[in-house]
């Protein structure tokens, strides 16, 4: 066979199906009813397909959490059919950890992964998208490859889908949160003067893999991450880890964050070394109270901006609201740092979702005093919270406050 005839003859897609099926995080009979809760939406909304492309949607309603690495990927879901679309460097894992079916495109010919996704939806069909996360460029490509009849943003309807959680899925999120408290304990452990944030950082993330390997023998491993953060350092929720050494007097935030197939848990506390200032602990005593107050808000029927406005109101009686920075709280589930959000179940002034039965948050309200000021820091706690049919059951286990976190 010649040169050329070989180039010819390579296929635009194929279905790699390479070993024996994975254990996914959940067993199919989840997934069977998250893609029938798909379905009847398709069926409201007269689509035919839907192309979900997000990493969140895709592991939502196949099991498969993909990695882009600058290349599209999707889970295509019919009537019939759902069918994960990876790209060939993954060879037969995509297949091995979708609930049903996987088609591979190959890379030698632009597109082949637009040919693929026709392959399931076929042309002129009515589809539905993600319109928080179809760029522009592949809205283009859809349009070209698939010719649509109609296309409908589902992205809003998925989220919702998504908010309310199974008993699989909150199981998992507990065990998360245990993972989390492991992470904490191991930091607070690793806690003394002259240790590096990185340093400390390690030993917590070591701690959640180990943990999580021992608990989860059957799951992949990845993206379980500590920030942890000193001095001015703590300033941001998202700031980075770096090499400063922790000096005596230092405030401190601790934040763990294990990765369980996809499913993000959290725990973020306050910490000190060696003592705390008096200026420091007024306002770390007022963040504990907000933290609280928080807490015994949080029930079914109570709504999100609500719960934003009772304890905006504490901290203004405090005249400490201009030192907010964010919102005191947001809902858990297929999520990290770099992909997923439920941003309907935030606690914020512009959301008014009522809670309900099912649903998992956070309380964590944060307070950042600017450097140069008394209690110059940033302070914050965090606990996760499962709204039951009477109230919330807190998931959380390590302690906040000063009783337990000046360390040394």
């Amino acid at each position: 066979m010649t040169l050329e005839t070989q180039l010819n003859n390579r296929p635009e897609f194929m279905r790699f199906h390479n070993g024996e099926k994975a254990a996914l995080p959940f067993d199919t009979a989840e997934y069977e009813v998250r893609l029938e809760k798909l379905r009847i939406m398709m069926r409201i909304l007269n689509l035919d397909a839907a192309v979900l492309t997000s990493m969140h949607n895709v592991a939502y309603y196949s099991g498969f959490l993909y990695c882009a690495f600058g290349r599209p990927y999707a889970c295509v879901v019919t009537q019939t059919d759902c069918v994960t679309i990876s790209a060939g460097i993954d060879a037969g894992q995509p297949w091995r950890r979708s609930v049903h079916d996987n088609i591979t495109y190959t890379d030698w010919k632009r597109d082949n992964y637009w040919r693929a996704v026709r392959s399931v939806t076929g042309f002129n069909r009515a589809i539905g998208v993600e319109g928080d996360h179809l760029s522009l460029m592949q809205s283009d490509k859809l349009a070209a490859y698939l010719e649509p009849s109609n296309v409908i943003d589902i992205a809003p309807d998925t989220m919702l889908q998504r908010m309310h959680k199974s008993e699989a899925e909150i199981k998992l999120i507990r065990a998360g949160a245990l993972a989390a408290d492991v992470g904490g304990y191991a930091i607070k452990d690793a806690v003394k003067i002259g240790a590096t944030e990185i340093e400390i950082a390690m030993a917590g993330r070591d701690a959640m893999e180990a943990h999580i390997a021992k608990t989860f023998p059957d799951a992949e491993y990845r993206d379980t991450w500590v920030w942890f953060q000193s001095g001015l350092n703590t300033d941001g929720a998202h700031n980075p880890v770096t090499s400063r050494a922790l000096q005596h007097g230092d405030i401190l935030s601790l934040n763990t964050f294990p990765m369980i197939s996809g499913y993000y848990t959290a725990l973020e506390r306050t910490m000190f070394v060696g003592e705390v200032d008096d200026a420091s602990a007024k306002i770390w005593d007022a963040n504990v109270g907000a933290h609280e107050l928080g807490i015994s808000l949080i029930k079914p029927g109570a709504t999100c901006s609500g719960i934003t406005h009772s304890v905006n109101e504490f901290f203004a009686e405090r005249d400490l609201l201009q030192y907010r920075s964010f919102g005191y709280g947001h809902s858990f589930g297929v999520l990290s740092h770099y992909y997923g959000r439920e941003a309907g179940l935030e606690l914020r002034e512009d959301i008014d979702t009522k809670l309900e039965p099912g649903m998992v948050i956070s309380m964590e309200p944060m307070l950042t005093i600017p450097d140069g000021q008394p209690g110059a820091g940033g302070y914050r706690e965090h606990d996760i919270l499962v709204v039951t049919e009477d109230g919330a059951e807190n998931i959380t286990g390590y302690p906040y406050g000063s009783d337990f976190n000046v360390i040394g």
